[in-house]
């Protein structure tokens, strides 16, 4: 078992904190009853992953990642990147129906991100002679400067911006055929009679 008990503003207990805060907002989230409150919760969650992510990547991850193998770091990196396209879209504010689903769909893989953080990268990176008190102090400032400034633009954003909600998702496009229903298919004359109907026609 990882041992927990670490200073406050070591770097570790600092994202160890944020994966708590994290997991806390999606429990609530399926608890909540009514949609402002679901709303409001997907705001404060995206908000936090948002910043989570940036302070790791610009950061935790540089400082920890040759030590850590660059295996479990590409697939944080992959991780990442699918947290970051499903928090493109919902930041587009925009409600098909499938919103609630989205962020449940977010919070399942984040909560899988964080079981392979705390069991893999973070005991590999605790052990490292590094000083983790002025590395989690950057990581508290930098934070500090996101709430105050704003949280940088990615390449997700991007391409979510770019597509601009073209494009169905497999379930909307199932319902939308379902819904003009099945389309008959054109009556096929056979080769032999067509040849017929050509000869009489040029007589």
């Amino acid at each position: 078992m990882f041992d927990w008990m670490l200073p406050e503003k070591h770097a570790i207990a600092i994202l160890k904190k944020d994966h708590d805060t994290v997991k806390a907002l999606f429990d609530d989230f399926e608890k909540a009853e009514n949609k402002a409150t679901r709303e409001k919760i997907i705001g404060q969650a995206v908000t936090a992953l948002k910043i989570h992510a940036v302070v790791e990547e610009e950061i935790f991850y540089p400082a920890v990642g040759a030590h850590v193998g660059s295996q479990v770091m590409n697939e944080a990196d992959e991780e990442h990147h699918v947290a970051r396209v499903l928090i493109a879209e919902l930041d587009r504010g925009v409600d098909n129906g499938h919103r609630d689903a989205k962020f449940t769909v977010l919070a399942e893989s984040v909560r899988h991100h964080i079981r392979e953080e705390e069991s893999e990268m973070l005991p590999k990176a605790k052990a490292l002679a590094i000083d983790f008190e002025a590395l989690g102090q950057r990581i508290l400032d930098r934070k500090k400067e996101l709430l105050e400034d704003g949280i940088p633009s990615d390449g997700e954003h991007k391409m979510v911006a770019k597509a601009n909600g073209r494009g169905d998702t497999p379930a909307k496009a199932a319902a939308s055929h379902k819904s003009t229903g099945p389309r008959k298919a054109a009556a096929k004359v056979p080769a032999a009679r067509a040849r017929k109907a050509s000869s009489h026609a040029s007589h």
